[in-house]
């Protein structure tokens, strides 16, 4: 779990901390997790903030009325995936998409013939334009329904 978080840009203490608390058989706390992990408190409490904000483990009350804060995973790795798709890819896409046309319309007030360059904003605008419809349909089903499509497309 930790070299696994770190292809995906979080700390090698995030990673562990979603390892154990997603192997665990009920939420921890944060005691619990500094006891498991053997990290400092401080450290425990920034990862779980950051780890709950983008969607990896959710804050509960623990049970009986108790007032201390527990843990637990999102175990279904796919909500995960398309949360961060939309949050920060689709974001960063938009603004790339919207970089290139700007381009183009000024390329096209310039008064310059380039065409070259011209063409080649085109095509990197018409990649993303795929790429975003590659995100829409990934948005839009689940991974299942992706799979079949796409063993349905091969067997065509």
């Amino acid at each position: 779990m930790e070299r696994s978080a770190e292809v995906y840009g979080l700390s090698r203490s995030a990673g562990r901390v979603y390892g154990a608390l997603y192997f665990s058989t009920e939420p921890l706390s944060i005691p619990e997790l500094v006891e498991e992990t053997g990290y400092a408190k401080s450290t425990i409490s920034n990862v779980t903030r950051k780890l709950t904000r983008i969607g990896l483990i959710r804050r509960r009350s623990s049970g009986g009325g108790g007032r201390r804060v527990q843990f637990e995973p999102e175990t279904d790795l796919w909500f995960v995936v398309q949360d961060v798709f939309q949050q920060y890819v689709a974001r960063e896409m938009g603004t790339t998409r919207r970089t290139l046309d700007r381009s183009l319309t000024r390329l096209d007030g310039s008064g310059v013939d380039d065409t070259r360059t011209y063409d080649r904003i085109e095509e990197l605008a018409a990649t993303y334009d795929e790429f975003e419809t590659l995100l829409e349909l990934a948005m839009d089903h689940s991974v299942e329904e992706l799979i079949d499509a796409i063993e349905a497309y091969d067997a065509d």
